[in-house]
């Protein structure tokens, strides 16, 4: 259940002949008053067919009258607009329910509180199934204003109570870092412009789009206007950034003006300041898992820095919580970038995932953002990339990332951030079906390949070792055979397929896994990637005075070393044994 509470209005009569009208759209039906101000009732214009609209504005408005004779001027801004709505799949409440929970909400905001006699006039008008409307005149009998301060605040939290007293769904407990939601006018307007999104929404996606091409507040700025929005940027004396406002082409006021909206209004993080503390972080350092064994692309190198997020958000972190929020604002900005960089065919989900995980971008966790300035780094890498992904290390990368939405969420839920606990799942749901569709030919590819029956036996062997809770899951996973042949395959490149089961499991919960062997096997794919280390060499490198004075990349080596495992065929042999 939401209770919006509209801007202040001046025109009572005006509200009420839209109440009891048709609609816009003709959607208003049987409008009648449900509750009121007065113990014995309302007259009711939709009852009486003696009573006007204009009388019944009249009535309201009485207390606002005698305070503009007695004060010498007049008062505006004194029509309070408060809709009520259930979520779509809630019950159909009756007439009575509807009058008690407007008690409740006028009780809460302070417009009427319980036994007092003084208080604001108003009333609850139903013109439809599922909300009614509460219109009110703000100035009590005895002549003051009524306390309206977080009014909205205490109204969303009555609809929790609401919900849990009526059995009705249960929405999340704001925090106040919430977008705020369009208005009628806004949407109307976007509507009759033929608009899919109102303004405030189109802006949105334009600057969060605009976040990974840039590394600086400057740079951000130009892309926008690059890429179509109208900017405003106001300077300081000296030149630097003072703020910045944004106008969607086309969207004029009456006069034909440009209409700007300032970034902080259209989301609370998108401010100047916050902005620039996102942008200029600093110089990421390295996961201390990565290696540099053998060349990684772009895209590879974006698996590796969420690493990252699961040693912030799985593990848990003492302290405040800075540096997983931070993860989790960089993990927002990687898939953005991933939904601007992937093949056409699975943006769409991409940029559904994109808009709803927006709001688990942000909490009353203040982001150390320096933290994650080697998620951001990735995220920019790959928008500035010229090539795109292999069908293989796009999937892995958005499997990666469906399990990173995933810590998201539970490291939200686990704060009682129940808003971006929620937008997390949503942004899961089609991180997955994205993964689905990229990963479907791989894993028909990968299944046409499979080992034959003695090495797939060994396998199974080593999964039974390796996760003895899950093995059955796994080997019964219509996926298995794909996951026997990327064991067979990182075997076949000196990795150990026990170590990297035992590795990929500790850093992939299986246990609520669906498809256990679909989970490993986009995890094991990113880690044999990587040839298997080898000390002996390695040492032997470390030691030799000729590597010495050769630039690192190159000590490293660009060449696989040799596996210190036995081949595959002598393996088995010995399992045999």
């Amino acid at each position: 259940m939401i209770a919006p509470i509209k801007d202040p209005g001046s025109n009572t009569r005006g509200l009420l002949a839209y109440l009891y009208g048709p609609g816009r759209h003709d959607e208003h039906h049987d409008p009648h008053i449900v509750a009121s101000f007065a113990m014995l009732g309302m007259p009711d214009p939709s009852r009486d067919p003696l009573i006007t609209l204009t009388q019944l504005a009249r009535h309201l408005d009485e207390p606002v009258r005698l305070r503009n004779s007695e004060a010498g001027q007049k008062i505006t801004g004194h029509v309070w607009h408060c809709p009520v709505r259930a979520a779509p799949e809630d019950r159909e409440l009756s007439d009575a329910e509807w009058a008690d929970i407007a008690r409740r909400i006028v009780h809460a905001t302070g417009i009427a509180p319980e036994g007092d006699e003084l208080a604001c006039r108003w009333i609850a008008v139903r013109h439809a199934d599922d909300h009614i409307h509460i219109l009110a005149t703000t100035v009590r009998e005895d002549g003051r204003r009524p306390k309206l301060n977080n009014s909205g605040r205490r109204a969303g939290a009555e609809c929790r109570e609401i919900e849990k007293d009526y059995g009705l769904r249960q929405l999340g407990t704001g925090d106040g870092t919430a977008d705020k939601r369009p208005t009628q006018a806004e949407m109307h307007k976007a509507q009759r412009l033929g608009w899919e999104q109102t303004s405030r929404q189109w802006l949105q996606e334009r600057i969060r789009a605009a976040i990974p091409h840039a590394a600086n507040a400057e740079q951000f700025l130009a892309y926008l206007q690059a890429d179509g929005v109208e900017v405003k940027i106001r300077r300081l004396p000296s030149g630097d950034l003072q703020g910045y406002s944004v106008g969607r082409p086309g969207d004029l006021d009456k006069n034909g003006r440009q209409i700007y909206l300032p970034g902080g209004k259209i989301s609370p993080d998108l401010s100047l300041p916050k902005l620039q503390a996102l942008l200029e972080d600093g110089q990421p350092t390295e996961h201390p898992t990565a290696r540099r064994n053998r060349p990684s692309t772009t895209w590879q190198r974006a698996t590796d820095a969420l690493d990252t997020v699961y040693d912030h958000l799985a593990d848990g972190e003492s302290g405040d919580g800075s540096r997983a929020q931070a993860q989790i604002a960089a993990l927002g900005e990687l898939i953005e970038a991933t939904a601007q960089a992937a093949p056409a065919d699975l943006r769409g989900e991409l940029r559904a995932a994109t808009r709803v995980f927006a709001r688990a971008q942000r909490s009353q966790v203040r982001a150390e953002h320096q933290a994650a300035a080697g998620l951001r780094h990735a995220a920019r890498d790959i928008v500035r990339a010229g090539d795109g992904p292999d069908g293989s290390t796009l999937a892995v990368l958005l499997a990666t990332l469906v399990w990173a939405a995933i810590l998201a969420g539970r490291w939200h839920q686990a704060r009682g951030h129940q808003q971006q606990a929620e937008a997390a799942s949503q942004a899961v749901r089609h991180l997955q079906i994205a993964y689905d569709q990229a990963a479907a030919p791989q894993f028909a590819a990968l299944s046409r390949r499979q080992p034959k029956e003695e090495t797939s036996n060994t396998l199974a062997h080593d999964v039974r070792a390796a996760v003895p809770e899950h093995a059955e899951r796994i080997l019964a996973d219509p996926n298995w055979p794909a996951l026997a042949t990327v064991l067979a395959d990182a075997e076949a490149g000196g990795h150990q397929p026990h170590q990297l089961l035992a590795e990929a499991a500790a850093r992939r919960e299986l246990a609520t896994a669906h498809l256990p062997a679909k989970v490993l096997i986009s995890r094991i794919q990113h880690t044999s990637y990587h040839p298997a280390p080898n000390p002996i060499a390695e040492a032997a490198r470390r030691r030799s005075p000729a590597t010495a004075s050769l630039p690192v990349q190159q000590r490293r080596g660009d060449q696989p070393t040799v596996p210190l495992a036995a081949p595959a065929v002598d393996r088995r042999q010995q399992h045999r044994r």
